[in-house]
């Protein structure tokens, strides 16, 4: 039995023991911050494209605490993630979780971690350049909601979604390869520059997000900004010209159109842009049924690429921090 199978077995046993005392779950929350909600994100777009039944939610922790969900309560479902396991933030949101009656699910890459003690199940995921994909917290979110959907009212894509897990690792394998000059003439191109505007839709929107508020902003200290693509005719376009920077993650799925209109205008209007199409990066070797819910984990694994090309050639580690953990705040 693989560790991913593991949790979700575990989850399921969890589920059917409320349901033996009456209790039926009717909602998802998934919390977290910074870097560990964006894991989330692919979940929270599945189940509220998937579900007939479940609420689905997203929140980062400390609103989470704040303005507590009225709802919250014995048949909520929390999902928690973070990767050290102890931001503050999230052992709070853990806590009031626990206190309202809900089953808590917590991720971590830290075995030691504070958020295991208030929850019903912990997983310790793996991370780093050797770890499978299917075992870091993206993927393994998206396969305990998968179970989640499935036992409260069946999911007609149940196996294709188990097959797409499978497969995943080596779908990014291939695309990481794939690009591998191509992040060394993106960091060439663009290491001067200190305004980049991320553009994505559907379950990649979270992962626009991620890469300009950590890949960008926190890593490399540069000015960024996520807008979905379904959007940018909406306003954001008017700030194109031959000098404004778009990075475009384009996915293969039902809200493909949304990021080829994006490309067609930039082709017209604007000159300094990168297009990362998760179809050209072969992620169409997944079931057609589910492949949408699978960009984010290939869009983050190659970008993970294009940072750190862009870190070394600016001699900007990943690392560095001025604020962070550093100061009071």
């Amino acid at each position: 039995m693989n560790s991913i199978t593991l949790h979700t077995k575990a989850l399921v046993k969890m589920l059917i023991a409320r349901a033996e005392d009456g209790v039926q779950m009717s909602e998802v929350f998934l919390v977290a911050c910074g870097g560990s909600l964006v894991d989330l994100y692919p979940a929270k777009f599945f189940l509220g494209s998937e579900s007939r039944l479940l609420r689905t939610d997203l929140y980062t922790a400390n609103e989470f605490v704040h303005a507590v969900p009225k709802v919250l309560g014995e048949r909520s479902v929390v999902i928690l993630c973070s990767h050290s396991g102890i931001t503050p933030e999230i052992v709070e949101a853990v806590k009031v979780a626990k206190a309202a009656g809900s089953l808590t699910v917590s991720l971590t890459h830290n075995k030691s971690s504070d958020i295991a003690a208030f929850s019903d199940y912990n997983v310790v995921y793996e991370w780093g350049d050797e770890s499978s994909v299917q075992n870091n917290p993206m993927a393994i979110t998206l396969a305990l909601c998968l179970e989640i959907l499935q036992y409260s009212e069946g999911y007609v894509n149940y196996h294709k979604f188990q097959e797409a897990l499978l497969k995943i690792d080596d779908v990014v394998a291939a695309a990481r390869n794939k690009v591998g000059s191509r992040v060394l003439t993106f960091a060439e191109t663009y290491q001067n520059e200190k305004m980049f505007y991320i553009l994505s839709s559907g379950a990649s929107y979270g992962h626009a997000y991620g890469f300009a508020i950590c890949s960008l902003m926190e890593m490399q200290w540069l000015h960024a900004s996520a807008i979905h693509s379904g959007e940018f005719f909406h306003g954001p376009f008017e700030v194109t010209d031959k000098k404004t920077n778009f990075i475009l993650l384009v996915n293969e799925g039902r809200t493909r159109p949304l990021d080829e209109r994006v490309i067609a205008f930039l082709k017209n209007y604007a000159k300094n842009y990168v297009v990362i199409d998760a179809k050209e990066l072969g992620i169409g070797v997944l079931p057609e049924s589910v492949v949408e819910f699978f960009n984010p984990v290939l869009f983050y694994s190659v970008l993970c690429d294009y940072r750190e090309a862009l870190a070394n050639i600016r001699n900007h580690p990943l690392e560095t921090r001025r604020y962070m953990g550093k100061v009071e705040y």
